[in-house]
C-alpha cells in the first residue's frame, strides 16, 4: 500500500511524462484483457498529445514525484444539448494506489475542466465485469446508459467503407 503522507498531486501532462502514459496504457490494456490491441507508440502519443493539433489531453497523478495514474480525455459535440462535451477515454491508476481516492480526483479534475468549458456532459464506457469501477461511478452519480449499444468500426471495415464513399 502506498505511504499516505505522501501528497497525490493532479497536473497536466507534459511531453516528458509520454513514456508514462505509454506504460499506463499498456497496463490498462494487459488489464482489461486487450494488450493484443495495442498500437500505441511514444512518438504517435508525443505527435496527438503536444503536437501541433493536438487531439487529446492527459491528466497525470503523481504521488510525491511520481506518477501513480492518469486520465486521457477529448471533446466531442452534442447536437442535443449544442454543447461541448467531455470523453473520457482512459482512467488508470495503478494497482498499488488505488483505494487511495486518485481515480475519484483525476474524475473530478475533469468534471472542473469539463464546468469550465462549457461542457455539457462528461461520458465514459467501462467494462461491464469492473466491479470496483463500476461501484466508484455510481457513488459519483455517473448513471449507465442502458439504452445505448456502442458501436465500433475499425481496421479492413473502416476501410473498406471509406472506399465505399469514393466507389459512389
Amino acid at each position: 500500500m502506498a505511504d499516505a503522507a505522501l501528497p497525490i498531486r493532479l497536473a497536466p501532462a507534459t511531453p516528458a511524462d509520454v513514456p508514462h502514459i505509454l506504460r499506463f496504457i499498456v497496463e490498462l490494456a494487459e488489464f482489461e484483457h486487450l494488450a493484443h490491441e495495442v498500437e500505441a507508440t511514444e512518438a504517435r502519443l508525443h505527435t496527438e498529445l503536444f503536437g501541433p493539433n493536438p487531439v487529446a489531453h492527459v491528466v497525470m497523478a503523481y504521488m510525491g514525484d511520481a506518477p501513480v495514474g492518469y486520465a486521457l480525455y477529448f471533446f466531442n459535440f452534442s447536437t442535443f444539448l449544442v454543447k461541448p462535451g467531455l470523453y473520457l477515454e482512459d482512467l488508470y491508476v495503478t494497482p498499488s494506489q488505488r483505494g487511495l481516492g486518485i481515480g475519484r480526483r483525476l474524475l473530478s479534475a475533469l468534471a472542473t475542466i469539463a464546468v469550465a468549458r462549457g461542457c455539457g456532459r462528461m461520458e465514459w464506457s467501462v467494462l461491464d465485469w469492473n466491479a470496483s469501477a463500476l461501484t466508484l461511478y455510481r457513488a459519483i452519480g455517473a448513471v449507465p446508459m442502458s439504452d445505448w449499444t456502442v458501436q465500433r468500426l475499425t481496421g479492413d471495415a473502416l476501410t473498406a467503407l471509406a472506399g465505399a464513399t469514393s466507389a459512389s
